[in-house]
Parts: structure tokens; C-alpha cells; sequence
């Protein structure tokens, strides 16, 4: 896929104030730091798409970006970020589960995962949620550039096979990515390319 036009659209913490078009949409979430604002703008090819910030937590909105005018790419707030106040997290905690769950244009949420760690409790809990809740979802493993191909290849392996011993009868998909190296972009947007295909001629049937 090229990406000829990516867009901001709207930001808001309402769903029912979400774009209205009846486009495929796909969800980025993660830990706060994982790297979510840098890999959405390594996928767009724009530096400045999504804002990036040392900061955790600086993402605190539901922001939609139209890309080639027939998908949308929706950077949601992070989680299990420290720095904010327990009345805010409960907020955005609300309207991050009222978008998954409400949301019909949704067609596959993808959870960042920073692949120079072990599996952490908030980042199972909430994909085991997911797929209590039906909705679909892929694994991206961020950084990979921290690491040489060797380590990369076990820490996937170990984090998979945690997935299957505890919760999964199988492993979702997963992308290996950098986004300071551009590994894993055409791997994902083919990805996307062909869920959005299958999405379209569904929708003409």
C-alpha cells in the first residue's frame, strides 16, 4: 500500500462523536513510551502526523486520521502511564473501552508492545479482555532496532509462547517493527491493504 494522504480529522473522548463514515478502521494502543506516535508516523511516511512526546501519557484523546481517503488510523490514549492522576486515568479508561466496545467500524485494533521486555501483566490483561470481548486484534512488537536479530527472534517466541500456556489456544498475528529503521511498515499496511479489501467487497455484497 501507499499512503497518498493521511489526514487529522477530529480528536475527542466521545464515540458518538467519532467520524461517521462508514470507512474500516484500525485502533493503535499500548503502554505509554512504547513508541505509538513515532510508528504511526513512520507508517504514514509523515514526521508530524501523530505528536510525539518523552512524556508518557500525552496522547489523552480518541484521534482519528483519514488515510487515502478510505481508512482510518485512530491513535487511542496509552495505558498503565504513571504520570497522570487516578481521576484521569478512570476517564480515559471509560472512553477507551466504550470506543471498543461501541465502535462498529473498528476491523482490528493493533497493541504495541515493546520487544526489549517480557510480557506485562496490563499488556495481557488487556488483550485477554479483547478477546473476551470478540474484538480483533494483532500484536506489534516495537524497538526491534534496540536489538540484534538473534534476540529479537527469542524474546517473539517467549512472549508468544506465555500467550499460549496461560490465556490463548493460539497466538494472534504479530509485526516486528522499528520505526527509526522503517522495519515492519510494509508488512503492516499489507496487512491492512487486504483486511480492507476483504472489508470493501463485504460491504458491496
Amino acid at each position: 500500500m501507499k499512503i497518498k494522504s493521511a489526514n487529522f480529522v477530529m480528536s475527542n473522548s466521545e464515540v458518538s462523536k467519532c467520524p461517521n463514515e462508514y470507512l474500516p478502521e484500525y485502533a493503535f494502543i499500548g503502554r505509554s513510551n512504547v513508541g505509538k506516535s513515532s510508528l504511526i508516523n513512520m507508517l504514514t511516511e509523515r514526521k508530524h502526523l501523530a505528536k510525539t512526546s518523552g512524556r508518557p501519557g500525552k496522547t489523552q484523546l480518541i484521534n482519528h486520521f483519514k488515510i487515502n481517503d478510505n481508512w482510518f488510523l485512530v491513535d487511542l490514549p496509552g495505558y498503565g502511564y504513571a504520570r497522570v492522576s487516578k481521576k484521569s486515568k478512570k476517564t480515559f479508561q471509560k472512553y477507551i473501552t466504550n470506543y471498543f466496545e461501541q465502535r462498529e467500524q473498528l476491523v482490528c485494533s493493533f497493541v504495541l508492545v515493546d520487544i526489549r521486555h517480557e510480557p506485562q501483566p496490563i499488556d495481557m490483561e488487556f488483550m485477554q479482555w479483547l478477546g473476551e470481548n470478540g474484538i480483533p486484534f494483532c500484536i506489534i512488537f516495537t524497538k526491534a532496532d534496540k536489538l540484534k536479530p538473534a534476540v529479537i527472534m527469542k524474546n517473539v517466541h517467549g512472549y508468544l509462547q506465555k500467550m499460549t500456556e496461560d490465556i490463548w489456544e493460539e497466538a494472534p498475528d504479530y509485526f516486528v517493527t522499528s520505526s527509526s529503521k522503517a522495519i515492519g511498515r510494509d508488512e503492516v499496511l499489507s496487512f491492512i491493504d487486504s483486511v480492507n479489501e476483504e472489508f470493501f467487497a463485504n460491504k458491496k455484497a
